[in-house]
């Protein structure tokens, strides 16, 4: 099934284009629903679910009326909402309920803009929110979608809950930090004290990192015009301390996915390391796995022209009906 990725419909005011929010769900016959959930930490998380309309009654559904459940992680300084929530639909017009939250710092939830001192702190959360709409639907496949620092939680999520899903899509993700936006050794060294005695100081010295991320200009200023958007990019001490961590972390233990997993990056990305991303994909121990490194795409692939856009979102798509229909035909035979 071929279809046109929303961004196509979007302008540099609304992602939406001209339509209103009510108006764009309406024309893709889409069922959104929002909400928020407290996690283990008394933090107010902003959550959203999307579904074709005609997988809307809930009381009378089997779970074979869903092709799936995708759970999908933004990205550093995004959120679940906006740009991150086209693709959102787009999954879900396909035949999949598709879930999301906004993180600690991002969007609509609770805490300090951008600040995330502790990544388990946003696994777990993650893990509450979709493991009780997994609950809901208990038998359906579910896939896990990360984009950049959603990427890297995707694959702790992995780890943790081995067993727990059918497949990964890692769309830019943050498995190694470009040493373009690495701190200078001298203040890579002093970030644990600045992290101890500062956490939320900015001391760390990068670029902007949208300008770098965003290939299309027009979504640049789209991307900051984003009623939610809380953070210009430039992490807190303790929150740079903690993706170093992470992406060392996700060095010494990517040997342990089994997951099935695809990965795509940008090979001009230089805000998330793509050599990394093959390292992921080389030691992944997974059967079934795919790397694709895009010529000329820069770290947003929804960031790239609107052919690109198509390009990698098709195979997004493609991968992700398809390992939902292996899952399905796997569960029907073991009942035979």
């Amino acid at each position: 099934m071929k279809m046109s990725h929303p961004i196509s419909q979007a302008n540099e005011n609304s992602p939406y284009g001209d339509l209103t929010l009510e108006e764009f769900y309406k024309k893709h016959q889409i069922i959104h629903e929002e909400s928020f959930m407290l996690n283990k930490r008394k933090m107010k998380l902003f959550t959203q679910t999307w579904r074709p309309e005609y997988c809307a009654n809930n009381n009378h559904l089997h779970h074979q009326q869903f092709k799936g459940l995708v759970a999908m992680v933004h990205g550093y300084t995004a959120d679940s909402s906006w740009i991150s929530e086209l693709t959102a639909v787009a999954i879900a017009k396909l035949g999949f309920l598709v879930c999301a939250l906004d993180l600690q710092g991002h969007g609509q939830s609770d805490g300090y803009p951008g600040h995330i001192p502790n990544i388990q702190h946003v696994v777990q959360d993650c893990t509450q929110f979709f493991d009780s709409v997994k609950s809901q639907k208990p038998k359906l496949p579910s896939l896990l979608y990360g984009e950049s620092l959603g990427g890297a939680i995707c694959i702790l999520i992995s780890l943790q809950q081995k067993y727990g899903w059918d497949g990964l899509i890692l769309n830019g993700s943050m498995c190694g930090i470009s040493s373009t936006f690495k701190p200078t050794r001298p203040l890579e060294k002093l970030l644990p004290v600045d992290a101890l005695f500062a956490p939320t100081w900015k001391v760390v010295v990068t670029k902007p990192v949208a300008s770098k991320s965003f290939k299309e200009e027009w979504k640049r200023r789209l991307v900051a015009k984003n009623p939610n958007r809380r953070s210009s990019g430039k992490p807190p001490a303790a929150t740079e301390l903690e993706f170093l961590r992470v992406c060392k972390y996700i060095r010494m233990h990517c040997h342990e996915l089994e997951v099935p997993l695809i990965i795509l990056h940008g090979e001009d990305d230089v805000v998330c390391d793509p050599e990394a991303a093959t390292f992921v994909y080389e030691s992944a121990a997974s059967k079934d796995k795919t790397l694709k490194i895009l010529p000329g795409m820069w770290h947003m692939l929804i960031g790239e022209t609107g052919e690109n856009v198509e390009l990698v979102f098709g195979t997004i798509f493609s991968w992700i009906q398809e390992r939902a229909v292996k899952d399905f035909l796997r569960t029907i035979s073991s009942f035979i």
